[in-house]
């Protein structure tokens, strides 16, 4: 699952965690990320001595390699693929996992990014790497499953379901719920991104937040839109059911 940065990646992460026959990563590629880029993030020092910060073997021996489960959902974001040359590894990975895309209103998004990273740019949002992987695979005639924060959040046993028909695994009713605290899944980042997802038992229900966007991010709110929009499209929709009670 390619998603982008403050969406309910980590809440998704932790339902398919759920099943039994599921294994579950946190962000293999996020220690290569911080050493290729150069990021200030949080805890990097940490993610650094606790993760393989070789992204090309992350893919091949974790992402690719073997597994004590039918299934493996490994939760990336889509801007850790830096250095990483998909004309290579469209080959040798984009083409032998099911990709499935993550993405929020890009508003929403840069509201919750600007409180960790203070002015984030457009890079930050994974949203021209979540179209290229769209695209790339769509050439294909591949299908590529799109989801949206707010759509899961209105709908989850809809959307979730929908979602495992898309990608043929059988829905599992323990998706939809989990305990609170910390798990066995996270990496080591945790204890500065996951404080809130923490707290929940499952998908919280969807709010409309009215918090105002810094001006100096107005200009990458624009660029942000164009891109959301073409992922949006394809989005997984709630039912009209759910859509009317929220």
């Amino acid at each position: 699952m390619w998603s982008g940065p403050r969406n309910v990646s980590t809440a998704l992460m932790y339902s398919f965690a759920q099943r039994a026959d599921t294994r579950a990563v946190d962000e293999p590629l996020y220690a290569h990320y911080l050493r290729v880029s150069g990021a200030q993030h949080p805890g990097r020092e940490e993610v650094l001595a606790h993760q393989d910060s070789d992204g090309g073997r992350v893919l091949r021996e974790v992402v690719l390699g073997a597994c004590d489960r039918p299934v493996a959902f490994f939760k990336m974001m889509a801007h850790h693929l830096v250095e990483l040359d998909l004309d290579v590894w469209q080959r040798t990975l984009l083409d032998r996992v099911t990709n499935v895309l993550l993405v929020r209103d890009p508003r929403a998004m840069l509201i919750s990014l600007a409180k960790v990273l203070g002015t984030p740019q457009l890079k930050d949002t994974g949203l021209a790497a979540q179209v290229e992987i769209l695209e790339r695979l769509e050439r294909k005639g591949i299908d590529v499953p799109v989801l949206d924060a707010r759509e899961v959040l209105l709908d989850p046993r809809g959307v979730v379901g929908e979602l495992c028909e898309r990608v043929r695994v059988s829905f599992d009713e323990r998706m939809l719920s989990w305990p609170a605290g910390p798990k066995p899944e996270d990496g080591v980042w945790a204890k500065h991104w996951y404080a809130q997802v923490h707290r929940s038992t499952g998908f919280e229900a969807w709010t409309e937040r009215n918090a105002s966007l810094p001006p100096e991010l107005r200009s990458l709110l624009e660029q942000c839109h164009a891109l959301y929009e073409r992922l949006y499209a394809k989005a997984i929709r709630a039912r009209p059911a759910a859509r009317s009670r929220s």
